[in-house]
């Protein structure tokens, strides 16, 4: 028989086992909340540190510090690829000329296809889908550098073609000076990027007066003297805003594209 002290002793050890069952479930389950808090706050550090390398938080300080027409880019952002470059189709040891009929005079270049046979087969075949036809020049620069920026279908400066297309002919213009740059002399036509390297689509830059900048914009076509003039007189009327970058103030539509083999 149990007797009374006995049982008293039972049930103070029963109470006392009960007693660590609950702190040993309260200690799981408090590891099991500071795990969830852990992993959560894991992320937010992964995604803090994703935007810093980014440069996200930077983009004000990159925006103040940078010229704002320190470059002839296209999109911030590549276009994405929705439609295969198109095949060759040209004659890679011929020349061609691309004649612009705009709003403010007509503009021709000729390209030279043993030097930019990609550059020049995309414009050929582009314009013969009319690509080009009823587009606006969107954007003027007149310090640092002086260029007219086409061929974006949708007029903002993020749209193209649907593909890139590689660089081609980055050496034509000499060896860079110290600050890393070259010259693109007036009556140059060369490709817009988005700043990485491949990424040229349709836009392009004619230059109006002589331009300091990176080796990196394919240069493919040469302006002639009638086509120069119309430019620099775009040029003279300034941007909408009168900024040293921005659209036109006089209006820059391109009617009509064609590329015609010489």
């Amino acid at each position: 028989m149990v007797t009374s002290d006995q049982r008293r002793r039972q049930l103070a050890r029963e109470k006392y086992e009960r007693q660590q069952k609950r702190r040993a479930e309260a200690r799981q389950k408090s590891r099991k909340r500071l795990a969830v808090i852990g992993a959560a706050v894991a992320v937010v550090v992964a995604a803090v540190v994703g935007l810093v390398a980014g440069g996200v938080f930077d983009k004000d300080k990159k925006d103040e510090a940078a010229d704002p027409a320190a470059t002839p880019s296209a999109s911030a952002s590549p276009t994405p690829q929705q439609s295969p470059s198109p095949a060759m189709a040209i004659d890679a040891k011929a020349k061609y000329t691309f004649d612009l009929k705009t709003s403010a005079g007509d503009v021709k270049f000729e390209m030279d296809a043993a030097k930019t046979p990609q550059t020049v087969n995309s414009f050929k075949s582009l314009a013969d889908k009319n690509f080009f036809d009823n587009t606006k020049c969107h954007r003027l620069t007149t310090g640092g550098i002086f260029v007219l920026q086409c061929g974006d279908p949708q007029g903002t400066g993020s749209g193209g073609p649907g593909y890139t297309i590689a660089d081609e002919n980055l050496d034509a213009l000499g060896k860079p000076n110290a600050t890393g740059q070259v010259v693109y002399p007036a009556g140059t036509v060369a490709m817009a990027n988005t700043g990485q390297p491949g990424s040229g689509g349709s836009q392009f830059f004619l230059v109006y007066k002589d331009s300091p900048l990176p080796p990196t914009y394919t240069p493919f076509g040469k302006i002639d003297a009638a086509g120069l003039k119309v430019l620099e007189e775009v040029a003279k009327a300034g941007t909408a805003d009168g900024g040293q970058d921005g659209a036109p103030k006089t209006p820059v539509t391109i009617e009509k594209g064609t590329v015609t083999k010489n």
